[in-house]
């Protein structure tokens, strides 16, 4: 026998609901959907097996339940099903699917297998095209307060719910987020039904709009109970409205349940979000709503108006919303101090993002940034909806789009990440640009962070690795903040900025210490912690590679590094005092000895490592001690007698770091100073060129300038 066999509607629901377990084989079981249908079906007793090109936690927890699986996908598991369950994703060509077909073995679709289930409870189909997994886990988290005992079916991890699918023998109802992508919602046949919205959407599977409300229109006619809609939706309305159980939900004064009054607000440092709910006229108390956002405001109406209905006391309704925490993914915070927090949302439609940057705005408040890093999904809605992409990020100040995420799809001319990034410059956007990969979009965020930013990931791929590599290297920072401690940090900092060549990729950390405490901290942290520390002074001896670095770089031109203080014949001074700045703090003293460093582009800490010179003098001819921190984090004072000093070379200070240094001079008349320094600059300039270079590189033989030999050859 060849060719698969569909069960029919009826025989479906008899085999899963019946009182003999049964064999039954899901492809692509790790996916949110359908490790789902797992739970449900071992639930129900069900001997359950499953294949899918890679394991996950949630596969784990199914296994501890009973669960079969192999990976890769292959066809020995389902030689002995009795059933063949697939989602809209599986094609031909998958083993497993290929053996099942070949086999002749009764198949289902993913959606027809929980309409099966549904029909043993009754169901509560929550529908449209944004909103639906929280909306659901909202709904079955209610209803479980009030004493209803529900089992649930959610397309993603609830945490609050403790897992994406349960059956409860005891409770009479099944909530169930319903699929709208693949127009699987005609499979439903529900007591109540709740419709967040509808609009052009899965263009890619749907010929139009007109196309879209033929299946929610379906769904409705099927529905034996209420219909709850919001009605402030135009599509909703449009589909809705006519039903004759329709309950609408809004605004608007002809609604059956209204909100009024809605607020953002801050509780215990959660973001939540407060409102008034009316029954008609009929004030029934106010809410205080776990989560932001007045969209999710907006979909918890649809909730009230159910739970409500269903005999639920109000005050147990409040309490509930109250506790609620979202789904993964939803508004989801990753990271959060004093100065930053990270988002991350799978908003991907133009009305999610233009929502979810509304729930971001009002959280941040006047003062702070909003930046986006967006992913589109899929190239036939980047291609449907190009336009509306660029015009859903006006409530953000910058804007990084990452290139598509195919999910399985072939690219479109003219549907990509620098295309969404033109059609929000020509809405007027003053800041956005495409990158290209998700690691690069988060460096492009990280070099552009400042204290008090919002960061927001936005997409259904992907694109929260970069919130989770920007979180772990701002739970970094706050370390190296810590050990640190007065100064300034900055991250993926580009190192061409700080080069006299103007060439260098992005530093990882770029640090300013203000004290030697700080500084040793930061050696000792970084040392301890296996990072690469590198102390950078103006980088005139220096080429970083494009590549950049991977590690801190330090740069010592704050508080105590910057000061010069004169003792008699000595100058004290930090190692982030310029070279330039010590001649002239010497000639104002009256000291001679320092007139070679005028002109010279570095600070006293480069002098020192190199030990540079010029004019026959070099920097440890005029040291009289030096302070540097080891990396352990200890200070130490050394003479230079205690020291092996090398031309260009001062090898204690390879693995160590110099913090200051006393300079002798010798006194002489402000005259004699000021000329040394007048021919010290002329002898410069004539030797010197003018443009930017990496200073004196090579090493000059006897008898031969080495610049000679390098123009000679």
């Amino acid at each position: 026998m060849t060719g698969a066999a569909h069960p029919g509607a009826d025989r479906l629901a008899s085999l899963l609901l019946g009182s003999h377990p049964k064999r039954i084989h899901l492809i692509g079981v790790a996916g949110s959907g359908m490790s789902g249908i797992a739970a449900l079906l071992l639930a129900l007793g069900h001997r359950v097996s499953g294949s899918d090109k890679a394991d996950t936690v949630e596969v784990e927890r199914l296994r501890r339940k009973g669960l079969v699986f192999q990976t890769p996908h292959g066809t020995d598991l389902v030689t002995d099903a009795d059933l063949v369950v697939s989602s809209s994703a599986i094609r031909p060509g998958n083993p497993a699917y290929d053996a099942a077909l070949s086999l002749g073995k009764p198949m289902a679709r993913r959606a027809e297998v929980l309409a099966a289930v549904m029909t043993g409870k009754q169901g509560i189909v929550v529908c449209g095209m944004h909103g639906k997994t929280t909306t659901s886990a909202m709904a079955a988290h209610v209803l479980k307060a009030g004493g209803l005992k529900p089992s649930h079916y959610v397309g993603a991890e609830i945490p609050i719910l403790g897992t994406n699918a349960r059956w409860d023998s005891e409770g009479e109802h099944l909530v169930a987020e319903g699929d709208e992508s693949d127009g699987t919602l005609v499979h439903y046949h529900p007591s109540h039904a709740l419709v967040l919205n509808i609009e052009p959407e899965h263009l890619d599977h749907y010929r139009d709009l007109d196309a879209i409300d033929a299946v929610f229109t379906r769904l409705l006619s099927q529905t034996s109970g209420n219909v709850y809609f919001w009605s402030d939706d135009a599509g909703a309305s449009r589909v809705c409205a006519s039903h004759g159980r329709a309950v609408p939900v809004g605004t608007g004064e002809h609604c059956r349940y209204r909100v009024e009054g809605l607020e953002g607000a801050l509780e215990n440092g959660e973001l939540t979000t407060r409102f008034a709910v009316f029954r008609g006229k009929e004030l029934l108390g106010n809410v205080t709503l776990g989560i932001p956002g007045a969209h999710n405001a907006h979909n918890a109406m649809l909730v009230i108006a159910l739970a409500s209905e269903l005999g639920i006391p109000f005050e147990a309704i409040a309490s509930a919303l109250a506790s609620f925490r979202g789904a993964k993914r939803r508004f989801e915070l990753r990271y959060r101090d004093e100065e930053f927090r990270v988002v991350d949302d799978y908003g991907h439609h133009p009305t999610e993002i233009a929502a979810t940057l509304a729930t971001a705005r009002a959280a941040l408040g006047p003062a702070g940034r909003l930046l986006v890093i967006f992913q589109p999904h899929r190239y036939s809605r980047t291609a449907a909806l190009l336009g509306e992409f660029g015009r859903s990020f006006g409530a953000a100040d910058r804007v990084i789009v990452a290139p598509v995420y195919p999910a399985g799809e072939a690219p479109i001319d003219g549907a990509d990440a620098a295309s969404i990034a033109g059609e929000a410059r020509q809405a007027g956007h003053p800041s956005v640009t495409s990158v290209s990969s998700v690691r690069a979009a988060a460096q492009e965020a990280a070099g552009t962070l400042q204290p008090g930013d919002l960061l927001l990931t936005l997409g259904a791929g992907n694109i929260h690795e970069a919130g989770a590599i920007l979180a772990g290297e701002l739970a970094l920072r706050a370390r190296l903040r810590a050990a640190m401690g007065p100064g300034l940090i900055r991250m993926a900092e580009p190192l061409s900025r700080h080069t006299t060549m103007r060439v260098g990729g992005p530093a990882r950390f770029w640090v300013e210490p203000e004290t030697e405490e700080g500084l040793a901290e930061l050696v000792r942290f970084c040392h301890d912690e296996g990072i690469p520390f590198l102390v950078m002074g103006r980088g005139s001896n220096l080429i970083i590679k494009d590549g950049g670095f991977p590690g801190v770089v330090a740069h010592l031109g704050r508080g105590c590094f910057a000061e010069a203080t004169v003792s008699g014949n000595e100058i004290t001074a930090g190692v982030g005092v310029k070279l330039k700045q010590l001649a002239a703090t010497a000639r104002t003293a009256g000291l001679s000895g320092f007139e070679w460093m005028d002109g010279i582009p570095g600070n006293l800490g480069g002098a020192l490592r190199m030990n540079a010179g010029a004019m026959g003098v070099q920097t440890f001819d005029q040291v009289v001690r030096i302070r540097f921190a080891d990396r352990d984090g200890n200070i130490v004072s050394r003479t230079p007698r205690e020291m092996e000093i090398r031309y260009r070379d001062v090898p204690l200070l390879h693995d160590h770091f110099a913090l200051s240094a006393t300079l002798c001079g010798t006194p002489a008349d402000p005259g004699k100073i000021e000329s040394l320094m007048k021919g010290s600059l002329s002898h410069r300039k004539e030797t010197q060129p003018v443009a930017a270079s990496a200073g004196c590189v090579f090493k000059n033989p006897a008898g031969i300038p080495a610049g000679k030999l390098v123009e000679e050859l």
